[in-house]
């Protein structure tokens, strides 16, 4: 791996939480001296309190670009700050959720929602005191004493998402969390976590193929273009909430972000051919 270039500016505006800033990314191709780059030179910040979404064609470096924000990853080169501080691995600061649930099948509800806490050695009566509280924020208080399987996929990604805030992060990096459910019941999470967002004030950062659900959730987007991914641009949301996908200016936005990204893949097909 290339020794990282980018030192955090310590003058960064004090209202961003997250900095990354020239992050590249370059994956080798097995037996061979060749690199594939799936990120290329990409900076953005992200404000305490802000939702944000990261949209853009299949195999674009999204999820990639979330793991090195999360510290499951490394750059190739840049550089991720967390409150001007470089991320070198995970934290407690950023609590992470799986397109699969990735819940202990064997344990309960309540015990999975506590492990985190657990690990980190939190009294017994504190650790329940969080749990319930995570539990009521998410619905599932009368579900404690179930287990993963006894539950729906809606449920099932409640649960993570109590996992995930029950540590109390400062930051919540969700990965297609509800990509695998189905349209009813994705449009309940939508819902849900919009709820949860008001009510904790959590910074978020989404990855998400559904341009729908960026623009009912986030303050702002960004479109990344094909791999070598880039940020080909930034899109406020500038609408009241709730959000509602028949308000025109949700119509335009949402074509308009449509054609990014259909531009993008067409051109990812024609080049492929």
């Amino acid at each position: 791996m290339m020794e990282r270039d980018i030192v955090c500016d310590k003058g960064t505006e004090a209202a961003e939480i997250l900095t990354v800033r020239q992050v590249s990314k370059a994956f080798p191709f097995h037996n061979t001296p060749n690199a594939f780059k799936a990120l290329d030179n990409i900076s953005f910040s992200v404000k305490d309190k802000e939702i944000v979404s990261l949209i853009g064609p299949s195999g674009c470096g999204k999820s990639t670009l979330l793991a090195i924000i999360g510290g499951f990853e490394q750059p190739t080169t840049g550089e991720v700050c967390f409150r001007k501080q470089p991320i070198e691995g995970p934290s407690r600061d950023r609590g992470f959720v799986f397109q699969d649930d990735a819940l202990f099948h064997w344990l309960t509800v309540e015990e999975n929602v506590g492990y985190g806490l657990k690990v980190q050695r939190f009294p017994r009566p504190a650790r329940l005191e969080i749990v319930q509280h995570s539990l009521q924020l998410v619905g599932l208080t009368q579900f404690r004493n179930s287990k993963p399987r006894q539950l729906s996929g809606g449920m099932r990604q409640r649960v993570a998402i109590a996992r995930a805030l029950a540590t109390d992060p400062k930051i919540l990096l969700l990965d297609e969390p509800f990509g695998a459910l189905d349209v009813l019941t994705r449009k309940t999470m939508q819902r849900e976590l919009a709820r949860i967002c008001d009510q904790t004030r959590k910074t978020v950062i989404m990855v998400t193929h559904s341009i729908e659900e960026a623009i009912l959730l986030s303050d702002r987007i960004f479109v990344m273009a094909k791999a070598p991914s880039t940020i080909r641009e930034t899109l406020f949301v500038d609408l009241v909430r709730p959000r509602s996908p028949r308000d025109p200016t949700f119509r335009d936005l949402e074509l308009h972000i449509a054609d990014l990204v259909l531009g993008e893949s067409q051109n990812n097909r024609g080049e492929s051919g």
